[in-house]
């Protein structure tokens, strides 16, 4: 009999394509993976206002939606709060296919928060969710997903890291040449911020995040600052000297007169599982999408 596990996703963005590609790449069912990923491209040019669209989004909802098949891909609309744009097309579900199971994944504003809930035993999210919420902070630097689960108060919760999709980013530590020379010179790693006492310019919503892998002892002598909500990241650290943010080629860190330094941690769409909820079908479901090298040090206990 073939089962069928229901995995929570999130809505639009990168980590629900990097869930897509996977399971397009595992199951051979590229076709399925690129239309809803070109809708909810193309629903997000519209947004943008680089797309017009003679449809309304309740017309495009319907011409996105399958009646007639339960697998298909299906759509639902989400409240944009930009004037001019109050509703938007996002993604709600859609079933993939293997020999003896079927995946269905299923939009959620927050999926993380459906495991720890209990209403899934699977779930893909951003990692920077799990150390913003449940991972424990300690003086040790966290530096990679390998040590996560470590990390996790098994008495707060029964969710646990399983692999990384690999769609990395990177929490980097960057900074102007002057703050650089006046901090010691470089390299601009973690042993410089040891030595550094200062502001350190970061997004509000990474505070907890940035603790977690500087360690509790380095942030002691650290000043957070952050960026108004108007300005850009790197133009607020340029302006602060030194900062922590996401950045894949560093392009406009360096359009910002920043310098690169240390990778600190890698923003990874991850496979989570809650072991509380995780059965036979479950294991396969993660059997199917397990493929990285970090599979082997990344332990559901």
């Amino acid at each position: 009999m073939t089962a069928t596990v229901s995995v929570a996703v999130p809505r639009k963005g990168r980590p629900l394509e990097a869930v897509l590609e996977r399971l397009a790449a595992r199951t051979g069912d590229t076709d399925l993976a690129d239309d809803v990923i070109s809708t909810l491209r193309y629903e997000k040019a519209i947004t943008k206002g680089a797309k017009r669209e003679h449809r309304d989004v309740y017309q495009r909802l319907r011409a996105y939606s399958d009646i007639e098949s339960a697998t298909a891909p299906e759509y639902t609309l989400l409240r944009d709060d930009r004037e001019g744009f109050p509703r938007r097309v996002v993604f709600d579900s859609v079933t993939f296919a293997t020999d003896d199971l079927r995946i269905r994944l299923v939009g959620r504003e927050e999926p993380f928060r459906s495991l720890r809930t209990h209403s899934f035993a699977l779930g893909f999210d951003s990692a920077d969710l799990v150390l913003e919420e449940v991972v424990g902070l300690t003086a040790d630097p966290l530096e990679d997903l390998s040590g996560v689960n470590e990390r996790i108060d098994p008495h707060d919760t029964d969710v646990r890291v399983v692999t990384g999709l690999g769609d990395t980013v990177y929490h980097t530590l960057m900074g102007t040449p002057d703050a650089i020379d006046a901090g010691g010179g470089s390299p601009l790693d973690r042993e410089f911020l040891a030595d550094y006492a200062g502001d350190l310019c970061i997004s509000p919503r990474y505070e907890r995040l940035v603790e977690a892998v500087l360690g509790t002892d380095v942030v002691e002598d650290l000043t957070f600052t952050y960026a108004a909500e108007d300005r850009e990241e790197e133009a607020a650290i340029a302006a602060s000297g030194l900062g922590v943010y996401l950045t894949m080629s560093g392009s406009t860190a360096r359009d910002h007169g920043l310098e690169l330094g240390e990778r600190l941690f890698p923003s990874e769409t991850v496979l989570m599982a809650n072991t509380a909820e995780t059965d036979d079908a479950a294991e396969r479901a993660i059997d199917l999408f397990e493929t990285s090298d970090l599979d082997s040090e990344l332990v559901v206990q």
